[in-house]
């Protein structure tokens, strides 16, 4: 299964090491952004399927609102990755979830595919270990 994904985390280690983990598993990183605006700019050129978004960017806590513009403006697949899930836990309308930092390579595999399952409509597997999904 290939997709376009955005990544939107503001530490370069962990975007760097996100884009690597992606990749390998044939993925298209679109960009990674360290800032509201500049996601929104990656977003804007369109074909972007899932975003990956951290709540707290260099521009502050911008990733909860930003995720749910990425969702309900540009119809992205929004799964948040933060350390304070809890910022996110009621759920944020136009998005999919939340995975708790740090995670692993397996974590964000799981997530990865069982989110774009659901987009495409296809059945997915049982929900992975650390993704919480939203009602």
């Amino acid at each position: 299964m290939t997709a376009r994904i955005l990544i939107v985390e503001d530490e370069a280690l962990v975007a760097m090491e996100l884009r690597f983990v992606l990749e390998d598993l044939g993925y298209e990183v679109v960009g990674t952004a360290p800032d509201a605006r500049t996601a929104r700019a990656l977003a804007s050129r369109g074909g972007v399927e899932l975003s990956l978004v951290d709540i707290h960017l260099t521009d502050g806590a911008t990733g909860v609102g930003l995720g749910q513009e990425l969702g309900e403006a540009y119809g992205v697949t929004v799964l948040y990755m933060t350390a304070n899930p809890g910022m996110v836990s009621h759920g944020v309308p136009g998005t999919m979830g939340v995975l708790t930092k740090p995670t692993d390579e397996g974590c964000v595999r799981g997530a990865v595919e069982y989110a774009l399952h659901l987009r495409r409509g296809e059945p997915a597997p049982v929900v992975p270990y650390g993704l919480q999904m939203f009602n």
